[in-house]
C-alpha cells in the first residue's frame, strides 16, 4: 500500500479488507443520538470544572485563591471550546457549502484537542491545502481513536496525500502504554453485526462507515506492537 511512502513507517500493517454492515442499519435519529451521547460524554468534565469554579469563585474572598479559581474557569472553558471544535468538524457539517475543508482546520481542531494537558506531541504529515470533507472527517475519527488510546501520553503522527487520484490516511500512535479497547478495534474494522452501537464507539462507527460507503479499505497493526497504527485507502470518486 502507498501509505509506506507517508514520512512514517507503517510498513508493519496487516491489510484488513472492510466487511458491510451486516443486519444492523443505524437510521438517522439513532446515529444522532450516539453522536450526542459521546459529545456529551465529552464534554461533562470541562463544563462540571466550569461549574466547580464558579461555585468555588462566588464563596472565595481570599485574593489568591480568587486567582486560582479564574485560572481553573479559564482552563474549562479553552478544553470545552477546544473539543466543540474539534467535534464540529469530526461529527458535524462544518467546513462550509465546499466540497473540500481547508486541513489546517483540521490540525488546529486535533492540536487542540490533544495539546499541553493530554502529554501528547503532534506530528502532522498533511501537504494538501484542501481535501474532500469525507476523507477530512474520516482522518479526525481515526486520529481520535489513536490518540485516545495513548492513555499516558505518547506521539500522534497524522498524515495524508492523494496518490494517482487516490486518498491515502495514516495515523501512528506511540507512547509508554498503548490501549485501543477491543470494541473499539472491532467496529472499526468489522461495523456491527447486531444490537446497539455504544457512545465510545461513535468515533469507530462512522469511520467504518465512511470507509465502507466510499469502497475503501483499511489496515490496522497487531494488538500486541509497539505502536499503533492506522492506514486507510479510499478510492478515486468518479
Amino acid at each position: 500500500m502507498g501509505i509506506g511512502s507517508l514520512p512514517f513507517n507503517v510498513v508493519t500493517l496487516r491489510e484488513i479488507k472492510l466487511c458491510p454492515i451486516n443486519g444492523f442499519a443505524m437510521n438517522p435519529v439513532d446515529l444522532a443520538s450516539l453522536l450526542c451521547s459521546r459529545l456529551c460524554h465529552d464534554l461533562m468534565s470541562p463544563v462540571g470544572a466550569l461549574n466547580n469554579g464558579i461555585e468555588l469563585l462566588a464563596d472565595e474572598m481570599d485574593p489568591e485563591m480568587r486567582e486560582k479559581c479564574l485560572e481553573l474557569l479559564a482552563d474549562s472553558a479553552r478544553a470545552s471550546a477546544n473539543k466543540l471544535k474539534f467535534f464540529r468538524l469530526a461529527f458535524g457539517a462544518a467546513g462550509g457549502f465546499g466540497e473540500e475543508i481547508d486541513t489546517r482546520e483540521a490540525e488546529v481542531a486535533i492540536d487542540g484537542l490533544y495539546g499541553p494537558e493530554r502529554r501528547v506531541e503532534l506530528g502532522w504529515v498533511v501537504g494538501d491545502e484542501k481535501l474532500p470533507k469525507d476523507a477530512v472527517k474520516l482522518l479526525l475519527n481515526v486520529a481520535m481513536l489513536a490518540g485516545d488510546a495513548l492513555v499516558r501520553g505518547g506521539r500522534l503522527d497524522v498524515g495524508a496525500e492523494r496518490r494517482d487520484g487516490e486518498i491515502e490516511l495514516a495515523v501512528r500512535a506511540e507512547g509508554p502504554r498503548i490501549l485501543l479497547d477491543p470494541v473499539l478495534r472491532e467496529t472499526l474494522v468489522n461495523g456491527v453485526s447486531g444490537g446497539a452501537v455504544e457512545a465510545r464507539a461513535a468515533a469507530a462507527w462512522l469511520a467504518h462507515s465512511l470507509i465502507t460507503d466510499a469502497g475503501g479499505s483499511i489496515q490496522l497493526s497487531d494488538p500486541d506492537g509497539d505502536a499503533l497504527l492506522i492506514g486507510v485507502r479510499l478510492p478515486r470518486q468518479g
